[in-house]
């Protein structure tokens, strides 16, 4: 793994005072198959942390298993200090106040106004429902450029980039400080994705939150990073290599010598096509392939 100084991993106008994300050998398996290993991760408060990484790698098993919405199969996640998966149901309940979710394809309930799926996160907690709902309601919509007049609309009246929006609104309905974002760009127009990027950095200045951004843009995970990590899918590691290849500010990737890093982040197939060339010389299908063979890709 490549890893970069502390001191240069943020602009150092931006403090970061203490840890609120860590994890200690964090395992993840899933029947036979391997997903993460030994993942050890420290995110101080106020950083914005971009995970990248080809798919299948683990990018959001690492995101779940951080806010406990999956367990792993060993090792732990500390939020503030505290073992989450060592919290009831209760303590949970109430940790979770403090996350807030932009899920790739913005997850809004088609059964709803736009109003009550903003309002929602609301709803779920338990929380009272006063005449200030509409009001904080209108200016979450505002913060990511939504007029007042989507609010009776459904989600199918608007576009991909607008529901995207009302995602992110939904999001900091209840002012979290941890925001977690799931492949926020997918599916949009250079444009709109463009304006995504800009709205997460607003949030950033706008309220003192933490965030981890699971994305395959490049475009994005530069703009909106203080830090990026990148994962390596598990079978294709050495044996006791690290997972995480990657470690650094965006301005790192610009240096880095490690050939599976830079072919992800150019966007080149490299490796990849002489994997199908062999798979197609031995007349063999990927899942016919011999796992353990797969290391030497």
């Amino acid at each position: 793994m490549v890893s970069i100084p502390n001191s240069t991993l943020h602009d150092s106008s931006r403090p970061y005072d203490r840890t609120l994300i860590e994890t200690q050998q964090l395992n993840l398996i899933y029947g036979s198959q391997q997903i993460l290993r030994d993942i050890n991760l420290v995110i101080p408060r106020g950083q914005t942390l971009a995970i990248i990484g080809e798919s299948g790698c683990g990018k959001t098993m690492l995101l779940k298993s951080i806010v406990n919405l999956i367990k792993p199969t060993s090792g732990k996640v500390l939020y503030d200090g505290r073992d989450i998966h060592a919290l009831n149901n209760v303590e949970m309940t109430k940790l979770r106040r403090k996350f807030g979710f932009v899920f790739q394809n913005a997850a809004l309930f088609d059964s709803m106004t736009i109003g009550e799926n903003v309002a929602f996160p609301l709803v779920q907690q338990g929380l009272d429902l006063t005449r200030n709902t509409e009001k904080m309601v209108i200016e979450r919509l505002n913060e990511v450029g939504l007029p007042e007049s989507v609010i009776p609309k459904r989600p199918s009246q608007l576009s991909g980039g607008m529901r995207k929006r009302v995602g992110l609104a939904r999001a900091l309905i209840l002012e979290p400080e941890l925001v977690l974002y799931d492949e926020p760009t997918t599916g949009l127009d250079p444009i709109m994705s463009d304006v995504i990027n800009e709205l997460i950095l607003r949030t950033r200045q706008k309220y003192p939150v933490t965030s981890i951004v699971v994305t395959h843009d490049m475009r994005t995970a530069k703009k909106v990073a203080d830090r990026i990590i990148m994962l390596y899918p598990f079978p294709r590691l050495e044996p006791n290599e690290s997972q995480i290849i990657y470690d650094g500010p965006p301005s790192g990737l610009e240096y880095i010598e490690d050939k599976r890093v830079r072919q992800f982040v150019e966007g080149e197939a490299g490796e990849r096509l002489m994997e199908l060339r062999r798979w197609s010389d031995a007349d063999l299908t990927p899942s016919q392939f011999p796992q353990d063979s797969l290391r030497q890709f």
